[in-house]
């Protein structure tokens, strides 16, 4: 039987996805692909930036 590999948490996907892509946009040419994946990477920091501000009013929320 396989063995399944450890759960990653949404931040942790974030991440990951966010370094391949940098990683492929490296590679791409200036143009309209480039842009989009550019836009992409903006939405994935956008997330993460949004997830940890819910983590820190869900984290106070949970103090009263």
């Amino acid at each position: 039987m396989r063995k399944r590999s450890e759960p990653h948490t949404f931040e942790q996907r974030l991440h990951e996805q966010r370094l391949r892509l940098e990683n492929e946009l490296s590679r791409l040419p200036d143009g309209g692909q480039r842009d989009a994946l550019a836009a992409r990477i903006d939405q994935l920091k956008t997330a993460a930036e949004m997830y940890d501000f819910l983590k820190l009013g869900e984290a106070a929320a949970a103090a009263r």
